[in-house]
């Protein structure tokens, strides 16, 4: 079992004090991020395991199911889903921190910590948001476009790029889609990392993540959109990208946020 070192009771949020941050931090948050990701190829188990197979059974349920117009609004969700994924990335950061021997293994490691439940309660909070926003996208497109699924999925490109309502849908929905990443991006930046780092509960995690994002609003706000342009560019094509964009990013936040 890991070293636990987070064994003093849990601090109240208003203990926990929040730093400010500058664009030179981000940089070096990324620079870290990356020679972690060097040091302990973590994209083995993303490339080898989970977003393949995530990315075949996505896809294939979408064509089967005729959901097409869930296809962006899946893929963009998973900025909605990162940062819980990224937790087992916090760990093997943490390790390298302290100068302690890293493998992909100690990615495991968490579900030994003490905060482990809470981690699982923020989890389940990002998967609800998740499929409240899948709830909103497709009510969105049954608003504009009533309830028949295009045909194909060349025919979803046309009424999108092609029809009156395509460009309402690409409005409405890239604002209620900003607004739910907005939401996720808050309560989860500091959250997640704070648990790995510190015996606390779920909900001083979140309130201090909350509040760091109060102390740095525009330097958050560049954060959030590296990371979803960064998340943009590794899910094209068929999430082949994110094995390695995944490891950066996670490595990084976990830098940003000590």
């Amino acid at each position: 079992m890991p070293q636990i070192d987070a064994a003093n009771p849990p601090a109240p949020a208003e203990a926990l004090q929040v730093r400010t941050i500058q664009r030179a931090d981000l940089q070096m948050a990324l620079v870290k991020g990356f020679h972690d990701f060097q040091a302990a190829p973590t994209h083995v188990i993303f490339l080898s395991l989970i977003y393949p197979v995530l990315g075949f059974v996505l896809f294939r349920s979408i064509f089967q199911y005729n959901l097409i117009p869930l296809l962006f609004p899946i893929v963009a969700g998973f900025a909605i889903l990162g940062p819980f994924a990224a937790i087992g990335l916090y760990e093997i950061s943490r390790l390298r921190e302290q100068g302690r021997p890293v493998s992909w293994r100690n990615a495991l490691d968490v579900v030994h910590r003490k905060s482990f439940p809470s981690i699982l309660l923020l989890g389940g909070l990002l998967t609800a948001l998740f499929l409240l926003w899948l709830g909103a996208a497709y009510t969105i497109y049954t608003g504009i476009f009533g309830e028949e699924a295009p045909a194909s999925l060349g025919a979803f490109v046309d009424q999108i790029f092609g029809t009156g309502g395509g460009a309402k849908l690409l409005l409405v929905g890239n604002l209620i889609g900003a607004a739910f990443a907005a939401a996720a991006f808050a309560l989860s930046v500091v959250s997640f990392p704070l648990l790995i780092d510190r015996n606390t509960d779920a909900m001083t995690a979140v309130m201090t993540s909350f509040k760091a994002v109060a102390a740095n609003p525009r330097t958050m706000l560049e954060w959030g959109l590296i990371v979803t342009a960064a998340l943009v560019i590794g899910s094209v094509p068929l999430l082949l990208g994110l094995p390695i964009v995944m490891p950066i990013l996670g490595h990084a936040t976990w830098h940003l946020y000590r």
